[in-house]
């Protein structure tokens, strides 16, 4: 009986010792560091982004970004200005016409019948307006941008998971299998 006791004693010993070996060593310092997840991030990015364009890739510290926004938008104005301009060069010309108040030596429009004209303010009219929706296009692609890039920064991209491409050799026939290789290490 005295024995059966030690055992018992000896047993408790070792579980208990062993327990906190494993506490011990959960306890150790991983190799990855945690990332603070703010679920506002990516709305704030997105706000940002519509108040001031090229304000959201500031926010998410992509900097490089920045000139590309500014460049779309500012060509996109730059043709719809342009357009509106000339629209208004043909207008007034075929306005001139209709009055009778225009002059047929003009080095510009001389040569123009009025059928030209109305299809020349049909075509700037239409370019005109395609550059205002690109102009939305480009401001709209700037606010998701930032609110993606926000997302994606919380993203945990560490080497546990990982997905790549795969090429074997099938040894039968040689030919090459090609696949995805998923990994997941605890």
């Amino acid at each position: 009986m005295k024995k059966l006791h030690y055992i018992f004693i000896v047993t408790c010993l070792f579980l208990t010792y062993k327990g906190k070996a494993q506490e011990e060593i959960s306890l150790l310092p991983q190799d990855t560091v945690k990332a603070i997840i703010d679920p506002n991030r990516p709305a704030r990015a997105a706000f940002y982004s519509a108040l001031v364009p090229g304000l959201g890739q500031a926010y998410n510290k992509k900097y490089w970004k920045i000139p590309l926004v500014y460049a779309g938008l500012g060509a996109g104005i730059y043709y719809y200005t342009w357009n509106q301009n000339k629209y208004q060069e043909y207008r007034n010309e075929y306005k001139r016409r209709l009055d009778g108040t225009y002059d047929p030596e003009h080095p510009i429009y001389g040569g123009l019948d009025n059928d030209r004209l109305i299809r020349a303010q049909k075509f700037h009219q239409k370019n005109r307006d395609l550059s205002a929706l690109i102009t939305g296009l480009i401001y709209i692609l700037n606010i998701v941008d930032a609110n993606i890039d926000a997302h994606l920064m919380q993203f945990n991209v560490n080497d546990n998971l990982s997905i790549k491409p795969d090429m074997n050799q099938n040894q039968i026939d040689y030919q090459f299998n090609y696949g995805m290789t998923l990994t997941f290490r605890f």
